[in-house]
């Protein structure tokens, strides 16, 4: 897929996006094996105050892109910018530089944090290594808990061990903030915490977005998840985008038969769409030998031989929506 699909669905705006993926690549030599096909050509645009949905099962890449975007994995082509700041081939001094504007949310929150040091020092540690001569370090931290529903004079003075797995991802929350970023890439962030605590984290981020104008990449396995806190949603198979789409007509109209198998898996769901088991079959393949054509042909009630020869095009089909197959 080249950029030219996703990459200007909202330009006619006139609107510049803050984040700009450009035909990520990103490949992992394995020993003897051959080459992890991990990212395959993936753009896509965030703009400020907007969150974009990353889903897609287990393997299918969403992570690395995560990861990439950060520049804490190497890319092998394509382009990551920043605003006007190509990420993308920065020396080190420049990324690290960069990096304040971008923070990472983990999936984990208890193995992010360091155990041995207090959650007020944890806060405000980015703060005090690049504003050691600010006189105002201490009570930015103590504004940031207060931001994410944490009182301070309560929690300042335990360890990591001493909260609750949601108060821990309200820490790294209010550490990610504390450093004014414009945009937040969030791994998982609630796929380790009960259901009752991922409704909290979720309303939280979602007051946080409004409140300080950030743009957020959302990254999870659960399409339930991603439909109650995105505005578009990006579904990837395989190192490949197959669907975008605003989350409403995901799950209204889904056009591609992998975005259609993943509705119909989840619990309960009542969308009037055959079975799983009628819409996927088989197992992922594996990232060192895709599949030729749609990398999703495998396992696709639909395919045929122009799937297996030809590899579909990210392809406008209006109101926002685009898929990469031949059958939709």
């Amino acid at each position: 897929m080249t950029g030219s699909g996703v990459a200007h669905i909202r330009d006619e705006a006139g609107i510049e996006p803050v984040l700009r993926v450009e035909d990520l690549v990103v490949e992992f030599p394995a020993a003897r094996r051959g080459t992890v096909h991990a990212v395959s050509g993936v753009s896509f645009n965030l703009w400020a105050g907007e969150t974009l949905g990353l889903v897609g099962e287990s393997g299918c890449g969403k992570t690395t892109v995560a990861r990439t975007v950060m520049q804490l994995t190497a890319p092998t082509s394509g382009t990551v910018a920043l605003d006007d700041t190509l990420l993308t081939g920065l020396d080190d001094k420049d990324l690290r530089r960069a990096r304040r504007r971008m923070q990472m949310i983990f999936q984990d929150p208890v193995s992010s944090l360091n155990p041995s040091r207090t959650v007020r020092a944890l806060v405000r540690e980015g703060l005090d290594i690049w504003f050691p001569d600010r006189s105002d370090n201490a009570e930015r931290a103590a504004e940031m808990l207060e931001a994410v529903g944490l009182d301070p004079a309560t929690v300042g003075d335990r360890k990591p061990h001493e909260l609750s797995g949601g108060q821990c991802q309200r820490v790294c929350i209010a550490r990610a903030l504390v450093m004014d970023p414009e945009v937040l890439i969030l791994d998982e962030p609630v796929s380790a915490l009960d259901v009752s605590v991922q409704a909290q984290i979720l309303n939280l981020l979602e007051q946080l977005r409004a409140r300080f104008g950030l743009a957020m990449l959302f990254v999870s396995h659960d399409l339930g998840v991603v439909k109650n806190i995105s505005d578009r949603i990006v579904v990837m198979y395989l190192g490949k985008v197959c669907e975008v789409a605003p989350p409403d007509e995901v799950f209204a109209r889904p056009a591609h038969p992998y975005t259609k198998a993943l509705l119909a898996s989840i619990p309960g769901q009542e969308l009037g769409l055959p079975a799983a088991s009628d819409l996927i079959s088989g197992e992922l393949p594996s990232p060192l030998d895709p599949p030729s054509g749609c990398r999703f042909r495998t396992r696709c009630p639909l395919a045929d031989e122009r799937c297996a020869s030809e590899e579909p095009a990210l392809r406008n089909l209006g109101d926002g929506r685009f898929v990469a197959c031949h059958h939709a």
